[in-house]
């Protein structure tokens, strides 16, 4: 079974980066639409960016000239370069991966393969 595993995150100051990893054998071959998620404590999982099976992109409006997401293919991850950090970009990330071609998608439903995500805390 194919499995994702996210890794990078940490407790930042407002202002400041952080990269994130999804890591999955899987990602060049069956599983090529990449998305990341958050979810911050008491709110819906909400769409961040993604990455389709032909480098296509999308971020939502809140990390828009903020986070970049891009495909390593040597080492078969997804990774999400997030800076300017606010306390808003807080919560748990996580990245999902799913068979579409030549488009991605930051609606949770639209994915069926989760990673078990990873802590973000922005906080002076």
């Amino acid at each position: 079974q194919v499995q994702l595993v996210e890794s990078g995150g940490g407790l930042v100051q407002p202002g400041g980066s952080l990269r994130l990893t999804c890591a999955s054998p899987g990602f060049t071959s069956d599983y090529p639409s990449v998305g990341w998620f958050r979810q911050a404590p008491g709110k819906e999982r909400e769409g961040v960016s993604c990455i389709s099976s032909v480098d296509n992109t999308f971020y939502a409006d809140s990390v828009k000239g903020r986070f970049t997401i891009s495909r390593d293919y040597a080492k078969n991850t997804v990774n999400l370069q997030m800076n300017s950090l606010k306390p808003e970009d807080t919560g748990v990330y996580y990245c999902a991966a799913e068979a579409f071609t030549n488009y991605c998608s930051v609606v949770k439903t639209s994915y069926n393969l989760w990673g078990q995500g990873t802590q973000v805390t922005v906080s002076s």
